[in-house]
């Protein structure tokens, strides 16, 4: 009897355990996947807020180069193209003064005043691409110009010329840059060695009599190497 009965028990409890089977994993758990599935999507959808236009962007402020500067190796110049923005450029010169422009390619622009190179920017769009363009060019940045001093300074070393004197510094605006004389200079004895097609020229200069204002100023060019000497006692 006891065998007969356990078939009817198993009947009777077996709605009960599949109903506690079906609680196990409720419908809230079952949607989270999509959930996070869905906020996946959306977040490599948003657009990157770091793209644009190089072309659109403003120049950099120019710089207000003295009257009839010419331009040289490694400055730094904005070639703007009217209407053009694609044409918009901000690039330095080469070593050879030249520099690379959209459409037309090399151009030498070294030695040019700033005129003159939108002169010939210009006449070469409008030679094979443009009708009547109108171009600017404009000075951004002077390339770096270094001096030297060394012997009887209270600093020696290599100095940047300021970006405000591109066409060289007084003898002894470059010497102060180097902490003035010392106690055993003798101005009397500066030199200057200066580089040139010909080869380097060595000049001699009386900085005690141009301090007094004895004698003209001394123009410091690029390149030029001060040398200060010592006194004789």
């Amino acid at each position: 009897m006891r065998c007969l009965q356990l078939p009817g028990i198993l009947l009777a409890t077996l709605p009960a355990i599949v109903f506690s089977q079906t609680n196990l994993f409720p419908q809230n758990t079952l949607s989270n996947p999509t959930t996070s599935t869905g906020t996946e999507t959306n977040t490599s959808a948003a657009p990157s807020s770091a793209t644009t236009s190089s072309s659109s962007a403003p120049l950099p402020a120019a710089i207000n180069a003295p009257a009839g500067y010419q331009l040289s190796a490694n400055d730094g110049i904005g070639v703007e193209v009217f209407g053009e923005e694609d044409l918009k450029t901000v690039a330095r010169l080469d070593s050879e003064g030249n520099v690379s422009l959209p459409l037309i390619g090399s151009v030498r622009l070294g030695g040019l005043t700033l005129s003159q190179a939108t002169t010939r920017v210009t006449e070469l769009y409008a030679r094979d691409y443009l009708v009547n363009p109108k171009v600017k060019v404009t000075l951004l940045g002077y390339a770096r110009r270094r001096f030297t001093v060394l012997g009887q300074v209270n600093h020696p070393g290599s100095f940047e010329m300021p970006e405000t004197s591109p066409g060289g510094i007084d003898l002894m605006e470059a010497i102060a840059m180097a902490g003035g004389f010392t106690r055993i200079a003798a101005p009397e004895r500066t030199s200057v060695r200066r580089h040139s097609a010909n080869g380097d020229q060595i000049m001699r200069v009386n900085a005690k009599r141009v301090e007094r204002g004895q004698t003209a100023n001394f123009r410091v060019l690029d390149g030029d190497s001060i040398t200060v000497g010592e006194s004789i006692f």
